[in-house]
């Protein structure tokens, strides 16, 4: 995947989505924001963005799938021998610093947009379970059977998507040390949540 537009290789779609990253940086357009000025921005017209991306959700839906694959890939090299609790502790500080409300934000508006039509956001479903699919992949590394290694992992991720939903909607009222107590859960089930 083309993440500068340092090379200008690749398909016309990815060299936009190449220059959207760049004009962004790890934000996101603002909600404000229109397709036109997105366009302007990036110095090209609305209307090949709309041909490339669909609308204005498609364009942030490219721009989060490029985002997340680009930060779950330095999460796995940089926890490429961790536990499952190191993975899921990392996974969780990389998605909670601050810099991170943006796409945070942008991620659940894409998320409900896709609830209602998946097929017009296919690479944004299909790389959901990205982060599921590497813990599970410990969990099973630390001897668990490969469904009790996928749910575990399913409901992990889901709890924490569940408390930055929280967070968004609610700042403030997530648990301080929220993935501590998740992971607690994943060893005691008797632990209330």
């Amino acid at each position: 995947m083309i993440l500068s537009t340092s090379e200008p290789r690749g398909s016309a779609r990815e060299r936009l989505l190449a220059r959207l990253l760049d004009a962004f940086g790890d934000a996101l357009p603002p909600p404000e924001m229109s397709l036109r000025e997105v366009a302007a921005r990036i110095g090209t017209s609305h209307a090949l963005l709309r041909y490339h991306f669909g609308s204005l959700p498609g364009v942030l839906a490219a721009m989060l799938t490029a985002q997340r694959s680009r930060d779950n890939e330095a999460l796995l090299r940089a926890a490429r021998h961790s536990t499952f609790e190191e993975f899921a502790e990392a996974i969780w500080r990389t998605y909670t610093r601050p810099e991170q409300l943006s796409r945070i934000r942008g991620f659940f508006s894409v998320v409900g947009l896709a609830a209602y039509g998946p097929g017009d956001f296919p690479e944004f479903v299909e790389s959901i379970g990205d982060l599921t699919v590497a813990l599970a992949s410990r969990a099973e590394r630390e001897g668990a059977d490969a469904q009790e290694a996928r749910e575990v992992a399913t409901v992990t991720v889901a709890a924490m998507r569940g408390l930055l939903l929280q967070e968004v909607l609610a700042p403030g009222t997530c648990p301080k040390d929220a993935i501590t107590l998740i992971l607690r859960m994943r060893q005691d089930p008797s632990v209330p949540g």
